[in-house]
C-alpha cells in the first residue's frame, strides 16, 4: 500500500460524506459487501432518505454547504462517533478536496479516493495542464485573463479549482468579461473557497469525451471505458452515454484516448477512480480538459457496458486490493439522462417543493448492474420527499441499457415518457425529445446539440394542446366522480343531475403557462355525459383515480385510459398521451389573493444577494433588479416591462419564500397590460 491508503485494520463501516442518490448509491455497494454504513445529514435532509436508509446517521447542525457538508472537521468527528472505518466523499462538495482528504489520513481512516498529492496536482487546472503538456497530452493553451484580445474570443472562463461548470462563463465580448470573471470568481470562492481561474479558447462546437481510469497500489492502470457526455447545458452534463458514438466511428480514436488516459493517470501517480476529460472534434483529434479526482456522476453507463461495480473497486482499492491485469471487453450501450426540477422553458429555473410521487417504469435494478436490457434507477428522491434550496436540484438519474444504441434510447425514452412525476416541475419532457430527435439517433452530439435544435421546441411538452385538453376532461370527470363518493346524500346519482335538463356543470383549471380550461360537462338519467366541445365523448368509467373515456376519431373510436391524482389544488393526470399537471381554481376568488400589475414575485425560496436600481429609477423591460441564490445558483430577476420601479420590498441578505413581491414596477402606458410575473435568468451552475 502506499502511504495514502496506509491504514490499520480491515475496512469494515464505511461514511459516506456526501448526500442524496450518491449516499444511496455507495451505500447500496456498502450492503452488497457486508460492509456497514454512516450517514450525514443536515437538518434539512433530516428525512432524505439516504439518512434512513444507513445503519448509523451523525446530524451536521445547519441547512447550507458550509454549514455542513462542507465541514470535513465535523465528519471526520461523525466517523467516530458512529464507527466508521472509511469515509467516500462520493462527488461534489469535499470529493476533490486535498485538505479533507489528509485530514481523514491524518484521523488513522481509510480515504477512499487517490492519492492526496494527485487531488492537489489536479485540482488546479492551470497547474494541472501544463502537467499534462509536459507528460505529452494535447491540451489547448491557457489565456490570461487579464491579456484577452479581441482576436482571441470567444474564450471560456473557468475555475482552477472547480469543476462541473462552476464558475463557468463564456464571453464573446470584450465589455462583457470582466463583469463574467467577477461572477465566476464568486461562485468559484462560494463552491471551492478559490476565487482562482482562467480563460482558454472555446470552441463553439465539439464533442466531450472522457475516459474512466481505475489504477491499484500494485501498478495496474486500466481504461475502463469512455464516455461521450456532449448534449450539455449552461455546460452541465444533461445526457451521457457509453461507449460515444464519436469514438465508435473514428478509427483508431478509442486507442489513443486511452493511451493518452493512462499517460495522464500514471504521471500523477494515480490509485482510485478517476476520469480524464477531453474536447474532441469531428475528425477525431482531442485536447485534455481536466482530470475528475472522484467518481463522476455518469459512471453507470460504464457499468452497464462493462459489467463491473465501480464503487465495489474503488472500496477495494482503498483496502490495498488489485486489480485485474485486464479492462473488462466492452457490451452493448448505456445511455444515463439527469432528472432535475427545473423548467427548460423558463431559463432553466429551478424547482423547490414536495415531489408527491415519483414512478419510473420499467426499472430493474436501483443502483445495481444491468444484466439484461432494461432500465436502472439512482434517485436521491422517494414519494413525500422535499427538495429545498440548499442543495442541487438532481431527483435522479434514469440509465438504460441495450444491445444497441437505438434499443438503449427507445427503452429510456419509453421509461422517461410513462414515469409519474407529480409535484414539481421537471426537465423530464426535453430529455425525451432529446432522445427520439433524429440527430440524437444518428449520433450527431456536440456541445451546441440544445442551441442548434433549438431550446424552445426541444423543451415543448410532450402533450398537444388537443390532448392536453382531453386529459383535462378526464380531471373534471374524476372529480366529479370524488364528490360523488364523498356526498352523504344522493352519493348513487350522477353528477349535478336533475330530472329536466340544465345548465352544464363548470370546472376551472390553469395549465403551467398560465392558460385557463373550463370544462363544461352535464350527466342524465343513465350516467351518460355530454362534454361542451367535445362532441361523440364518451364516458366508459371514472372513480376519483381513473378515467376511461371513448375517443371519436377519423377512423372510429379509440378507448383511452387516464389516472388521476390529487394534492390539494393540484390534479395530475397520466397516459399513454403523455402527462399534464394542471391547478384547480376555486369557484370564488379572494380579492386580498390578487397582486398588483408590475410585481415581482419570487420564482423560490432564498436569499437577497445583491439589488440593482434604486426606487424611482426607470427601467426598461429584462433590465435586472435584483439577484437572489437559491439552490447553490445566481438567478437575476428581472423587469417584467419597462417602467418606473416605484417599490422594492427586500434588503440584502433577507431570506424570501416562493412568491414573496420582491419588487414593482409601473409599466409604461404601452406596457400597462403587463402581468404580475418575474424575468429569471439563472446565471451560475450546479455542483456536477
Amino acid at each position: 500500500m502506499t502511504a495514502a491508503h496506509s491504514v490499520s485494520g480491515e475496512l469494515t463501516c464505511v461514511l459516506v460524506a456526501n448526500r442524496g442518490e450518491i449516499a444511496r448509491r455507495v451505500f447500496a455497494t456498502c450492503r452488497r459487501m457486508g460492509l456497514g454504513t454512516v450517514a450525514v445529514y443536515s437538518d434539512a435532509d433530516a428525512d432524505a432518505p439516504h439518512v434512513a436508509e444507513a445503519d448509523a446517521a451523525v446530524r451536521l447542525p445547519g441547512n447550507t454547504p458550509g454549514e455542513t457538508y462542507l465541514r470535513g472537521d465535523l465528519i471526520i468527528e461523525a466517523a467516530f462517533a458512529a464507527g466508521a472505518d472509511a469515509i467516500h466523499p462520493g462527488y461534489g462538495f469535499l470529493s476533490e478536496n486535498a485538505e479533507f482528504a489528509r485530514a481523514v489520513l491524518a484521523a488513522g481512516l481509510i480515504w477512499i479516493g487517490p492519492p492526496v498529492e494527485a487531488i492537489e496536482q489536479m485540482g488546479s487546472k492551470v497547474a494541472s495542464k501544463k502537467m499534462m503538456d509536459a507528460a505529452g497530452v494535447p491540451v489547448l493553451a491557457e489565456l490570461d485573463p487579464s491579456e484577452v484580445t479581441e482576436a482571441q474570443l470567444p474564450v471560456l472562463i473557468k475555475a482552477s479549482a472547480g469543476g462541473g461548470g462552476r464558475g463557468m462563463r463564456v464571453v464573446r465580448a470584450l465589455a462583457d468579461l470582466e463583469p463574467q470573471i467577477a461572477a465566476a470568481r464568486r461562485e468559484a470562492e462560494s463552491a471551492f473557497g478559490d476565487p482562482t481561474v482562467f480563460c482558454e479558447r472555446y470552441l463553439e462546437t465539439g464533442r466531450h469525451i472522457e475516459v474512466q481510469v481505475m489504477a491499484d497500489t500494485h501498478g495496474v492502470i486500466l481504461a475502463v471505458g469512455e464516455r461521450e457526455c456532449s448534449i450539455q447545458r449552461r455546460h452541465q452534463k444533461v445526457v451521457e452515454e457509453a461507449p460515444s458514438p464519436l469514438v465508435e466511428r473514428v478509427v483508431g480514436m478509442r486507442e489513443r484516448l486511452f493511451e493518452a488516459a493512462r499517460l495522464a493517470a500514471g504521471a500523477i501517480g494515480y490509485t482510485g477512480a478517476g476520469t480524464v476529460e477531453f474536447l474532441a472534434d469531428e475528425a477525431g483529434d482531442f485536447f485534455f480538459l481536466e482530470m475528475n479526482t472522484r467518481l463522476q456522476v455518469e459512471h453507470p453507463v460504464t457499468e452497464c457496458t462493462t459489467g463491473t461495480d465501480l464503487v465495489r473497486w474503488q472500496l477495494e482499492v482503498a483496502a490495498g486490493g488489485a486489480l485485474p491485469a485486464e479492462a473488462p471487453a466492452l457490451r452493448g450501450h448505456s445511455i444515463e439522462v439527469r432528472l432535475y426540477a427545473e423548467d427548460p422553458a423558463t431559463e432553466w429555473q429551478p424547482q423547490s417543493g414536495t415531489v408527491h410521487r415519483i414512478e419510473i417504469p420499467q426499472v430493474v435494478t436501483e443502483f445495481g448492474l444491468l444484466e439484461r436490457p432494461g432500465v436502472r434507477l439512482d434517485s436521491g428522491v422517494v414519494d413525500g420527499s422535499v427538495v429545498g434550496v440548499h442543495y442541487d436540484p438532481m431527483l435522479a438519474k434514469v440509465i438504460s441499457y441495450g444491445e444497441t444504441r437505438s434499443e438503449a434510447a427507445r427503452l429510456l425514452a419509453t421509461a422517461l415518457r410513462r414515469a409519474r412525476i407529480h409535484g414539481l416541475v421537471t426537465n423530464r419532457d426535453l430529455l425525451v425529445r432529446v432522445l427520439r430527435h433524429p440527430a440524437f439517433l444518428a449520433g450527431d452530439t456536440d456541445t451546441a446539440f440544445l442551441t442548434t435544435h433549438g431550446l424552445d421546441a426541444l423543451a415543448a411538452p410532450l402533450v398537444s394542446e388537443t390532448d392536453e385538453a382531453l386529459s383535462i376532461v378526464a380531471a373534471a370527470l374524476a372529480e366529479a366522480a370524488a364528490n360523488r363518493r364523498a356526498a352523504r346524500v344522493g352519493g348513487g346519482l350522477p353528477s349535478g343531475w336533475r330530472n329536466l335538463p340544465a345548465q352544464s356543470q363548470r370546472k376551472s383549471y390553469e395549465t403551467r403557462d398560465g392558460a385557463l380550461h373550463e370544462v363544461g360537462y352535464r350527466f342524465d338519467r343513465g350516467g351518460a355525459v355530454t362534454v361542451d366541445g367535445h362532441d361523440g365523448l364518451a364516458l366508459i368509467e371514472a372513480t376519483p383515480e381513473r378515467v376511461v373515456l371513448s375517443v371519436p376519431g377519423e377512423r372510429g373510436s379509440v378507448r383511452r385510459q387516464f389516472a388521476i391524482a390529487r394534492y390539494d389544488d393540484l390534479v395530475c393526470v397520466d397516459s399513454a398521451l403523455g402527462p399534464v399537471a394542471v391547478r384547480r381554481l376555486p369557484r370564488f376568488s379572494d380579492p386580498s389573493d390578487q397582486v398588483a400589475t408590475g410585481s415581482l414575485l419570487a420564482p423560490m425560496p432564498g436569499s437577497v444577494i445583491r439589488i440593482g436600481p434604486e426606487v424611482g429609477s426607470t427601467v426598461t423591460r429584462g433590465q435586472p433588479i435584483l439577484w437572489l441564490e437559491a439552490m447553490k445558483m445566481e438567478h437575476t430577476i428581472a423587469a417584467p416591462a419597462a417602467g418606473v420601479l416605484s417599490a422594492l420590498n427586500v434588503s440584502v441578505g433577507q431570506q424570501v419564500d416562493i412568491g414573496t413581491v420582491l419588487a414593482v414596477v409601473d409599466p409604461e402606458e404601452a406596457s400597462a397590460n403587463a402581468e404580475s410575473t418575474t424575468a429569471v435568468s439563472t446565471t451560475a451552475i450546479q455542483e456536477h
